[in-house]
């Protein structure tokens, strides 16, 4: 069966999607070069990613999973971010939203708490 491996995050200032990432899910980087920046795994059971210079190629969304979407969605507006749309059901437990980020890109967050 396949997986998640690796996600991508287009920004037109890497540095500023850095800070907004860090600030908003604590993640962990290390820096490539000055248009790349790697997203560490933050445990075994978790994918890395990285932070690139936006360019043509288009990327696709992806899902966090998070323990709380009403305080994640608070840190995303608390640095840049906006929510996009409203917090949906995801069957009987879960729920999900989409936020905007400091570089304009859609991504979802997702808890099991409903």
């Amino acid at each position: 069966m396949a997986k998640v491996e690796h996600f991508e995050i287009p920004a037109d200032d890497v540095e500023r999607a850095k800070a907004f990432y860090g600030g908003v899910f604590d993640f962990q980087f290390d820096d490539w070069d000055e248009d790349t920046v790697m997203i560490k795994p933050g445990g075994e059971d978790s994918i890395g990613g990285d932070i690139h210079k936006r360019s043509a190629i288009p990327h696709p969304t992806v899902v966090i999973t998070v323990d709380d979407l009403d305080e994640t969605m608070a840190a995303v507006i608390a640095n840049g971010g906006e929510q996009v749309g409203q917090v949906m059901p995801l069957g009987e437990t879960a729920r999900y939203a989409y936020f905007r980020d400091s570089e304009g890109n859609i991504v979802g967050i997702y808890d099991s708490r409903a």
